[in-house]
């Protein structure tokens, strides 16, 4: 089974079309009979993902550290949760139990996690998909920043390639095929 990582904000936020995505995400990967891993909370867009995959009928892997269990509170309804001591355990961990991450919004935890995982792939340690879903624009504002980090030289323009962009959750479909065939 492939798993597709979500990298997700621990909060909702003020808009509806998130977590209605998050879910809907939750459920097209439980829908092509591949697994879900993530933070482990049960609160935000992640649990909302979590939910969308276990109502599916999907394998959901948590991995969630102990003194953040108390905070986010760790989803009680998943196929696994590991409580792990450390966020880079976390990282790693979710690094290695996947397939293929996918970015939705979130702040500073998931700005931290994509952009390791993307450094992580300019620097040739994976080849796997990352695939930032940019749901009515959330993430414009990052991309930009991004084109500034080039225009500034301190980025090659080539290392965009490291990541892919979709503006819904159908967009992924194709990609998620792609990779549930390969």
């Amino acid at each position: 089974m492939k798993n597709i990582c979500v990298f997700a904000g621990a909060a909702a936020g003020h808009n509806p079309a998130f977590a209605d995505a998050a879910y809907e995400l939750g459920r097209l990967v439980a829908g092509l009979g591949m697994g879900i891993v993530y933070g482990g909370g049960r609160n935000g867009l992640m649990g909302r993902a979590a939910d969308g995959a276990i109502d599916a009928g999907g394998h959901v892997t948590g991995i969630i550290p102990k003194f953040l269990d108390k905070v986010e509170i760790g989803h009680a309804g998943v196929t696994k949760l590991h409580v792990i001591e450390t966020m880079h355990q976390r990282k790693e961990m979710m690094y290695a139990e996947s397939d293929a991450f996918v970015v939705l919004p979130g702040g500073l935890g998931t700005l931290d996690e994509t952009m390791e995982i993307t450094t992580w792939r300019q620097l040739d340690l994976h080849k796997k998909p990352v695939i930032i879903l940019n749901i009515n624009g959330y993430w414009d504002h990052l991309l930009a920043m991004l084109e500034t980090v080039i225009a500034e030289g301190f980025m090659h323009q080539d290392h965009l390639d490291h990541f892919e962009t979709v503006a819904t959750v159908a967009d992924l479909l194709p990609h998620l095929k792609a990779l549930n065939d390969a």
